[in-house]
């Protein structure tokens, strides 16, 4: 399980401020993170890193790609008032956003602010009615004036995150009514996909601290930009030319009030997922199936995950160069694109383990099987 300082790295990744295009703190945080073991850590010219590992033999590459960037805003403009409008970058629902802080990112440094609307108070029968929308939302900053904004050292195209710190809890864990145990949660933003390129750090950490011996070479990846179009997936599979690729994501915990459980099964402390289709990508059904196998072998619960949309970027990376065989693993991820996400700790560590033990069977012969005829 994990030591204090793995939490500590993964508080620090979570609130680490990199909206797309913007990722360089959680980058240099990665970097300093996994520089000691890895054989060589390197950066596309889009912003993502890559750090590798060799192990007894060269190829097959093996890719461990998530996505370093979160959801986030960017100015938009100031009005005579001195409030902030603000555009998206990645996915929101408006309806998450209303009186949440946020931090914007200036020349002169990192202000706050709440995100806000016209005072209920002062809204019309009609209005009161209607959903607000972001266009009608605004950022305060406690200015009065576009010249206080201004002269705070803000500018349109500034970039913007939300403003929450992560924190653990615990709970107790029962099974027919009897309590076996407990798990710690973790709560905090970006998780999407920050959790991802957590797992990826770790089993690169892992295979050169206990020494663990894998028939390839693994490249960790934190890639940028993938909630804008996938962009630093294109990069990164171009420089690293996987032969096969397993790309750690959350998935959507469906574990909450008003779903219906039988259609959508994935649930926080069920084990990691195993992506079976998403709208970017169908996965190479030989690894899918070594990644059931291995898991069933090794005793790590699993469940199977499908997602009728969206994707993630094995969608670009299965497509990269000749083709590579992806597969995507996720950690069950409640309230994703939020102020504050959700997931179980024993999640993540068997979706880490479950990475590390495919890894080891992951030889050319093997590989090559993926795409045989």
């Amino acid at each position: 399980m994990f030591d204090q300082s793995s939490i500590d790295f993964l508080k620090q990744l979570s609130e680490a401020f990199g909206p797309p295009g913007f990722e360089r703190e959680p980058v240099r945080l990665l970097r300093d993170y996994v520089s000691p073991h890895c054989d060589e850590v390197r950066t596309d010219k889009l912003g993502s890193l890559l750090f590798s590992r060799r192990g007894t033999a060269q190829r097959p590459c093996v890719l461990l790609p998530g996505h370093i960037d979160e959801v986030g805003f960017i100015v938009a403009g100031i009005t005579k008032q001195g409030f902030i409008s603000f555009n998206p970058v990645g996915g929101w629902f408006d309806q998450v956003l209303l009186a949440q802080r946020v931090r914007l990112r200036t020349r002169a440094g990192t202000l706050e602010g709440v995100i806000a609307s016209k005072p209920p108070h002062l809204l019309d029968a009609e209005e009161r009615r209607k959903v607000v929308k972001l266009e009608k939302m605004f950022i305060d900053i406690g200015a009065s004036s576009r010249q206080e904004v201004e002269a705070m050292g803000v500018r349109i195209g500034d970039p913007i995150v939300p403003d929450s710190s992560f924190s653990t809890l615990t709970k107790p864990v029962f099974d027919d009514q009897v309590r076996t145990g407990e798990a710690t949660l973790c709560m905090g933003k970006a998780f999407d996909d920050r959790i991802g390129v957590f797992m990826a750090a770790e089993v690169l950490r892992r295979l050169a601290v206990e020494g663990i011996a894998h028939p390839n070479t693994v490249i960790g990846a934190g890639t940028a930009q993938e909630e804008v179009g996938l962009r630093g997936a294109r990069t990164t599979a171009w420089i690293a030319e996987p032969d096969v690729c397993i790309t750690l994501e959350v998935d959507i915990a469906n574990d909450v009030a008003g779903m219906d459980h039988d259609l959508a099964p994935i649930k926080l402390g069920g084990g990691p997922t195993i992506l079976t289709y998403d709208s970017s990508m169908v996965p190479n059904q030989g690894l899918k199936e070594l990644v059931i196998d291995t898991a069933e072998d090794a005793q790590i619960p699993y469940q199977l995950s499908m997602i009728r949309r969206g994707g993630t970027d094995a969608g670009v990376i299965h497509i990269s160069g000749p083709g590579c065989p992806c597969t995507v693993l996720g950690v069950p991820t409640r309230h994703i694109h939020s102020h504050v996400a959700l997931l179980n700790l024993d999640d993540v560590e068997r979706c880490i383990e479950l990475v590390i033990a495919v890894v080891q069977r992951l030889d050319v012969a093997t590989v090559e099987g993926f795409t045989a005829i």
